[in-house]
């Protein structure tokens, strides 16, 4: 093992790492020996000089990201063996095979040990996400080691390419998006839940489409039989063509996007046809929600993150109370409302809280029906439980 940049941590700051905890704050490191360059592998030690974790070096706040807990060789071995365990544990969940979903979460970061990466799987197309340098730098071995772990198994579907969509993650930026794998795609089929939906790897947000919501979008598909629903923030319509296939008598997907709406509109036609009880519309879920009446069944509440960091936090619950408060006024009496946040910094405790600050506003009697996580393709580690950052609720609303 050859020696590496060592970060000294302050008396009394290993108690976290000591706990396996993934994140080393730069308030907790004393001093750094050797020059480490952003993306490096470094060592950490602890006040009694004792060596306590491994990990990629960032020049941020998050100063190492921590892969190993154990003092070893961050080599080839040790990526083939981490991709392994992600691999197993999705075959486990029997997601190479459902007949009904060719997508989901590959990789989920500190959730499959692996922190500052995603990958995320599209019927044949792996799509990355490197969102720390370290991640980043050896993105093209990581790729070439998946692919042969496919290759190798006759277990797992063809590996038609990998694509690299780092450019919005990255925190230096200066990268490009690429495919790293296999010839380029613009546009992809994938199914999921039984509906046909095309993505753009290019253009669309995150990896192409937003895969935690799989389980989700199953329950209102259950819910959904005869009911006029509402999709706010809808993206392309993962929800609303959950709702279509449910057997929903009306469905209205609201989102500020152009492009989301077309797209949209282009799945719902490729699913159910163009007399599909669907309409499409371009406008802010703000100003929108202050515009209709209270005929809706269901309404479905799944915004961006209002509050990224926790500098922001009150600022972000503010947002989330306004839109469930507005929502809650608007939905018709006794209709089911599935409202999510998909802030980091937002915890259940606070979701649930802000929920009933909004149903109070709203002069509303709430029931709490479901709680709704991540699907389980986004593994939380024990060790890191800000790795939740789905937060759902299936809440029904009657007038007081």
């Amino acid at each position: 093992m050859k020696d590496r940049p060592i970060l000294h941590l302050a008396a009394g700051r290993d108690k976290s790492v000591l706990r396996r905890h993934p994140w080393i704050f730069s308030g907790a490191v004393k001093r750094v020996d050797g020059s480490p360059q952003e993306g490096d592998v470094v060592d950490v030690y602890n006040a009694d000089g004792n060596w306590v974790a491994g990990g990629h070096y960032q020049n941020e706040t998050i100063m190492c990201k921590v892969l190993s807990f154990e003092h070893r060789n961050i080599d080839k071995a040790f990526w083939r063996a981490r991709l392994c365990s992600a691999i197993a544990y999705r075959k486990r969940l029997g997601l190479f095979n459902a007949s009904s979903n060719n997508v989901f979460r590959l990789i989920h970061a500190e959730g499959d040990n692996m922190p500052g990466l995603v990958a995320d799987y599209y019927n044949g197309v792996v799509v990355c996400q490197a969102h720390s340098m370290g991640m980043y730098l050896i993105l093209d071995e990581l790729s070439q080691l998946l692919a042969d772990l496919f290759a190798a198994d006759s277990d797992l579907p063809p590996l038609k390419a990998i694509f690299d969509k780092s450019s919005a993650t990255l925190p230096s930026g200066g990268v490009e998006d690429h495919f790293i794998i296999g010839d380029a795609i613009d546009k992809w089929e994938i199914l999921e839940n039984g509906n046909r939906i095309m993505i753009d790897f290019y253009e669309g947000q995150k990896t192409g489409f937003f895969l935690d919501q799989r389980e989700n979008c199953l329950l209102l598909q259950q819910m959904a039989r005869g009911c006029r629903v509402l999709n706010c923030f809808g993206y392309t319509g993962g929800f609303s063509l959950a709702a279509l296939r449910g057997g929903s008598s009306y469905v209205e997907t609201v989102d500020i996007s152009k492009k989301a709406i077309a797209l949209c509109e282009e799945n719902v036609l490729n699913n159910f046809g163009a007399s599909a009880p669907h309409k499409g519309v371009v406008a802010d879920v703000l100003q929108y929600l202050d515009s209709i009446g209270n005929d809706f069944d269901i309404m479905i509440l799944d915004p961006p993150a209002f509050a990224k960091r926790h500098s922001n936090l009150q600022q972000g619950l503010k947002g989330y109370r306004n839109i469930n408060r507005k929502a809650m006024a608007h939905i018709k009496n006794g209709g089911l409302l599935f409202t999510f946040s998909c802030s980091q910094a937002v915890s259940r405790n606070d979701f649930q809280t802000l929920c009933f600050t909004a149903a109070a506003e709203a002069h509303k009697q709430v029931r709490i029906v479901r709680m709704l996580p991540h699907a389980p393709d986004h593994p939380v580690s024990i060790y890191h439980p800000e790795g939740e950052y789905l937060k759902g609720l299936v809440l029904q609303v009657e007038d007081l």
